[in-house]
């Protein structure tokens, strides 16, 4: 039985940008994460799937912002963010995103039109690239798999903050809603 359809599939890649791909990122670095994704998008798409690239993006005055009381809070600079940090790297720009979603929230789902254009695209599966693996990526996964999709995780396609935060979230979350694959074995089964 085939890891998946590629007519009824969707690579949603999370965060790839300024913003995040700044970031000290372990253990996949932002460069493989990328780089990987662009293999599973460019195959996927060739085979007659579907890409969503997903940025995170606010207001200039964060209104759409969650701005609530944490240990850890988010600081953003004054005027809203700059273009570097809502830039994507060429590789991903390249490669004509059928949708391009903005998010506000760690979940591409939350607050966004991702299930909306899922189900008008007769979308069935989606596998999942991107940065945080435990933030972004993991949200968006839950939120698919409540949606009753099937999900696959690409483990080498996604990263963290730390090798312990992917880890954690690939070992103890992750295959309680996601089968979880390296980027040659989504590729070869195209």
């Amino acid at each position: 039985m085939p890891l998946y359809d590629p007519k009824n599939t969707a690579l949603i890649s999370i965060d790839l940008q300024g913003l995040v791909l700044g970031r000290a990122l372990a253990p996949h670095s932002g460069q493989q994460v990328i780089e990987n994704t662009a293999a599973i998008a460019t195959s996927l798409k060739a085979a007659g799937g579907t890409i969503i690239l997903v940025t995170v993006g606010f207001s200039p005055d964060y209104a759409d912002a969650v701005n609530q009381p944490a240990d850890e809070a988010l600081h953003f600079p004054e005027g809203g963010l700059p273009a570097a940090a809502l830039a994507v790297p060429p590789e991903i720009a390249a490669l004509a995103a059928d949708v391009h979603i903005v998010k506000h929230h760690w979940s591409a789902f939350y607050g966004t039109e991702m299930d909306l254009q899922l189900r008008r695209r007769g979308i069935r599966t989606v596998i999942l690239a991107g940065v945080a693996t435990n933030f972004g990526v993991e949200s968006t996964i839950r939120d698919a798999f409540a949606h009753n999709y099937a999900v696959i995780a690409a483990e080498d396609a996604m990263t963290s903050f730390s090798p312990e935060m992917h880890d954690f979230s690939c070992r103890y979350i992750l295959p309680r809603l996601a089968r979880i694959r390296k980027t040659a074995e989504i590729v070869a089964n195209i």
